[in-house]
């Protein structure tokens, strides 16, 4: 009897999934084919509607989206999407105004381009973000107990933060930019070493995008901006992470 040799069959990995919102067809389209060609898999959208739709049925990793949409805008759909995923969001503005980029930020967007951007930027910012370091890791070992400050207790396995007992809805980039504070309380982190333990020693982009994060993060937590006592600012030199009240 002969034996037939078994070959394994190797599984492709699942393509990351981008979702690319843009009312203007040629970009929309210029976007998405670089995107394809780097190996994602890409669904497009040109009005915000269809986009919350599409962001609910295919729950995609990264969504890149235009602020200026027709009807309901990038802001109205971040605020929307917000409420169901917590997938990386990078928002396109073609206004330089910076409240336009504070705005966005503060509705849940993780970063920003402004218009005109080289698509070759584009897709390696989706790229680094998707290679993005989890800060939790440092300190995530089975059976930690949360950490905690004052009345601030982080759970860090369980990516769960809580104030006085009540939960703080936190996005990704917000939990992760506390938890890497969190996770070495004596250290006095600079803008750039924030960047690096949560956005990656690759990334680029303007280091303010970090305080407009903290800003956010006081906010949720009840850090009072004025006079903060479990995200101390050390002037000159970055952030720590206080004892909290």
């Amino acid at each position: 009897m002969t034996s037939t040799a078994f070959t394994p069959q190797t599984v492709a990995e699942p393509r990351p999934r981008v979702l690319v919102v843009d009312d203007e067809l040629p970009l929309l389209q210029l976007v998405a084919g670089y995107l394809e060609r780097d190996g994602f898999d890409v669904e497009q959208a040109a009005d915000g509607r269809a986009a919350v739709t599409k962001a609910q049925e295919w729950a995609p990793a990264i969504i890149v989206l235009d602020l200026g949409l027709p009807g309901m805008d990038g802001i109205e759909v971040c605020r929307t999407v917000r409420t169901f995923t917590d997938c990386y969001i990078i928002m396109l503005t073609a206004r330089i105004d910076e409240i336009d980029k504070l705005v966005g930020l503060s509705v849940g967007a993780d970063d920003y381009l402004t218009k005109p951007f080289s698509p070759r930027e584009l897709v390696a910012r989706v790229r680094a973000m998707l290679r993005r370091p989890r800060p939790s890791a440092q300190v995530n070992d089975i059976g930690q107990p949360p950490l905690l400050f004052g009345s601030v207790q982080i759970d860090v396995a369980g990516r769960k933060v809580q104030r006085n007992g009540e939960p703080v809805d936190l996005t990704r980039t917000e939990f992760e930019l506390l938890a890497a504070l969190a996770g070495q309380p004596r250290i006095v982190f600079t803008r750039q070493q924030l960047i690096d333990a949560v956005w990656g020693e690759s990334w680029m982009s303007d280091p303010h995008l970090v305080d407009v994060h903290i800003g956010h993060i006081r906010r949720k937590i009840g850090d009072n901006p004025s006079a903060p006592v479990f995200i101390r600012t050390v002037r000159g030199v970055g952030y720590q992470m206080g004892a909290g009240e």
